[in-house]
C-alpha cells in the first residue's frame, strides 16, 4: 500500500491550433489505504488525472508521487499500479484464467504454479471460479467486470486506478458491483483511486471525494461533508438528487431575503449577524436542498412561499414535487403521502437552518444549512389537503 501525491501537477493537451488545460495546478494527498472517488462532469479532468497517476498521460507540470517516490518519468508497468477500465480491456481469445494469469507472467518471475494459486484466489474472491476457463464473448458484463477486477487484484498492486468499472453494466448490477468493490477494499485495504460520472457512486463508496470542474479542483472532502458544507455553488448543485434549488435575492434593512418575484423570507438576527461577519454584501444566491422544503398550508406569512404545481414524480418512499416559482423551478422531496395536485397553487417553508448562501459575485459558500438527514424528523402521516387517500 502507499500513499499518492499529486503537487501542482497540471496537464495541457496542445492540438496545434489551440491549448487545452485539462488539469490545472492540482494539489492532493491520497493516504495509504483510502479509497478515494474522483467526480464531476464529463471533460472536468478526472479521467486525465487517473492516467497520469497510471502513466498513460504525461505531466506538463508538477510532480506526482507514489510512497514518496517521484514517479513522473516512471513507466507505467515499473509504477506498482494495477488499472481497471471502463472496456474492461479483456483479450477475447484468452480465457478468464489466461486474462487474470498474463499480466503476472510478463511483470513477475513467479511460477506457473504460483500465478495460478493467485488468479484462483481472486477468483473466488470475486466469485467468478466457476468461469476460469471460459472465454470473455461467452460471460455478461457484470462477469467481465469481475473479472477485470480480479485482473487488478492478482497484481497485489500499491495502488489500484479504476476508470468508470460500472458504467456499462444495468442500475441493479451497478449497484451490487458497488457493494462488492468496497468489500474488496475493506479486505485487501489497498489505497485506491476512483473516476466516476455517478455521484451516486461517489457518495457510498468513498473516504474521501474529490470534485472537479474544468480542470480545477472544487472541493475534497467526506461525503457528508460535500453535500452538507459545499465549498462554492457548483459543488452544491452538482451533489445531490434533484439538486439544490437556487434564487438570486436581497436582504432588506427588514430581515427579509427577497427577490423581484414573490419569494419574501424572513430569518432572524441571528442569522443576519451570522451574514455579516462573513460578508458585506446584501446581494446572495440563495440555495435550499428539496428535502429541506415542506408543504405547509398553515405556515405564518413571514415565513410562506407561494407556489405552484407543475409536475408529481411518484419514486415509492419519495414523491418529487417540481414547482414554479415565478418561472424558476424548484424542487421538493416530499413523503410519499403528500402528493398535490398538478396545477395546485400550494405553500412551502422551510427551517432557516436549512438554508445556504452564496457569494452573488465569487460563488463561494457564506452560510451553511445545518439540518441533516439524521436531525430531520418524518412528519407523522395525517390525511391532510395534500394526502393521498391509502384504503386499507
Amino acid at each position: 500500500m502507499a500513499n499518492v501525491e499529486f503537487d501542482n501537477v497540471t496537464k495541457v493537451f496542445d492540438t496545434g491550433s489551440n491549448t487545452i488545460v485539462a488539469v490545472e495546478e492540482l494539489d492532493l494527498e491520497i493516504k495509504d489505504g483510502e479509497f478515494i472517488v474522483f467526480v464531476g462532469p464529463s471533460g472536468c479532468g478526472k479521467s486525465t488525472t487517473l492516467r497520469m497517476a497510471a502513466g498513460l498521460e504525461s505531466i506538463t507540470d508538477g510532480e506526482l508521487r507514489i510512497d514518496g517516490q517521484r514517479v513522473n518519468n516512471v513507466s507505467p508497468k515499473d509504477r506498482d499500479i494495477a488499472m481497471v477500465f471502463q472496456s474492461y480491456a479483456l483479450y477475447p481469445h484468452k480465457t478468464v484464467r489466461g486474462n487474470m494469469g498474463y499480466g503476472l507472467g510478463l511483470s513477475t518471475d513467479l511460477t506457473n504454479e504460483e500465478i495460478n494459486s493467485r488468479v484462483e484466489e481472486a477468483a473466488e474472491m470475486m466469485g467468478i471460479e466457476d468461469l476460469l476457463d471460459k472465454k470473455p464473448g461467452s460471460l455478461s458484463g457484470g462477469q467481465q467486470q469481475r473479472v477485470a477486477t480480479g485482473r487488478a487484484i492478482v497484481r497485489e498492486p500499491e495502488v489500484f486506478l479504476f476508470d468508470e468499472p460500472l458504467s456499462n453494466l444495468d442500475a441493479k448490477l451497478r449497484k451490487h458491483m458497488r457493494t462488492e468493490l468496497s468489500r474488496i477494499h475493506s479486505e485487501l485495504g489497498i489505497t485506491t483511486i476512483y473516476v466516476t460520472h455517478d455521484q451516486e457512486e461517489a457518495m457510498t463508496m468513498s473516504d474521501r471525494i474529490v470534485i472537479l470542474n474544468g480542470g480545477a479542483l472544487q472541493q475534497v472532502g467526506e461525503p457528508k461533508e460535500v453535500y452538507y458544507q459545499p465549498t462554492n455553488l457548483f459543488v452544491a448543485d452538482f451533489i445531490g438528487s434533484p439538486s439544490m434549488n437556487f434564487l438570486d435575492v436581497e436582504l432588506d434593512g427588514g430581515n427579509r431575503l427577497i427577490n423581484d418575484g414573490s419569494f419574501d423570507f424572513q430569518v432572524s438576527d441571528e442569522f443576519v449577524d451570522t451574514l455579516k461577519s462573513v460578508s458585506d454584501s446584501t446581494q446572495f444566491t440563495f440555495g435550499v436542498r428539496p428535502e429541506n422544503i415542506r408543504i405547509d398550508e398553515n405556515i405564518a406569512d413571514s415565513k410562506a412561499v407561494k407556489t405552484t404545481v407543475e409536475v408529481v414524480e411518484v419514486i415509492g418512499s419519495d414523491n418529487f414535487i417540481y414547482l414554479d416559482l415565478d418561472g424558476k423551478e424548484f424542487r421538493v422531496r416530499s413523503p410519499s403521502y403528500i402528493e398535490p395536485e398538478e396545477g395546485e397553487v400550494v405553500t412551502i417553508t422551510f427551517d432557516e437552518e436549512a438554508i445556504h448562501l452564496f457569494d452573488a459575485n465569487t460563488r463561494e459558500a457564506l452560510v451553511h444549512g445545518t439540518v441533516t438527514h439524521e436531525s430531520d424528523e418524518m412528519p407523522t402521516p395525517a390525511k391532510g389537503k395534500h394526502d393521498r387517500a391509502v384504503s386499507d
